[in-house]
């Protein structure tokens, strides 16, 4: 595949998940808020829980560090699955009055954020080798935007803390960050989905 055509498609994985795995869920989190919809936003709390590896890819990529491609993998397929396991929740959804506005755009996004996963996922998959080639052409595509928007917040940083902010320190809270993240989705499939099963109860 030339360079150009992996480039266009990469960026674009970043652009649609701004777009769709960010940009949308929080208006639709603040939406819900202030409908006061306790069924949306459990979901979206759900959701904003699991697409943190997402926020985790990025601070590893922006060091270059092997795993972050494979949590980058996985990311957008945790964050589909998140939103149609909870059997109590789809329920709600599916008994929500049709023609209501904040329900009808829910299921709209969810059904995009599906597409946009397998989308991802598969760009993802073919950048698992970069684990092993680090310096390939092909996988700095892949470093690009984590590294252009480190350059933003290093500025922001600088500017604001008087600090710095460097790929390293990125790099090692995305470390931290993902460990809290493992033991918490181990907690959640080794006590409570036994105990829960598909209801998402106070998640």
């Amino acid at each position: 595949m030339p360079d150009l055509t992996t480039r266009t498609l990469v960026w674009l994985t970043y652009r649609l998940g701004a777009a769709i795995a960010l940009g949308l869920p929080l208006v639709l989190l603040i939406w819900s808020g202030m409908k006061r919809e306790p069924a949306l936003m459990r979901l979206l709390g759900i959701y904003w829980k699991v697409a943190s590896l997402l926020a985790i890819s990025v601070l590893l990529l922006t060091d270059q560090r092997p795993i972050g491609y494979v949590t980058a993998f996985l990311a957008p397929l945790l964050m589909a699955a998140s939103l149609w396991f909870w059997v109590d929740l789809n329920e709600e959804l599916a008994d929500s009055p049709p023609g209501r506005a904040l329900p009808m755009t829910v299921r709209i996004w969810r059904w995009a954020l599906t597409f946009f996963a397998v989308f991802a996922a598969v760009m993802s998959a073919s950048a698992l080798g970069c684990m092993r080639q680090l310096e390939a052409q092909s996988c700095r595509i892949w470093l690009e935007a984590p590294q252009g928007l480190h350059r933003v917040v290093e500025r922001v940083f600088d500017f604001v803390f008087g600090g710095e902010w460097t790929m390293a320190v990125a790099a090692f809270i995305g470390y931290v960050a993902l460990v809290a993240y493992a033991v918490g989705l181990l907690q959640w499939a080794l006590v409570r989905l036994p105990r829960q099963g598909r209801v998402a109860g106070d998640f």
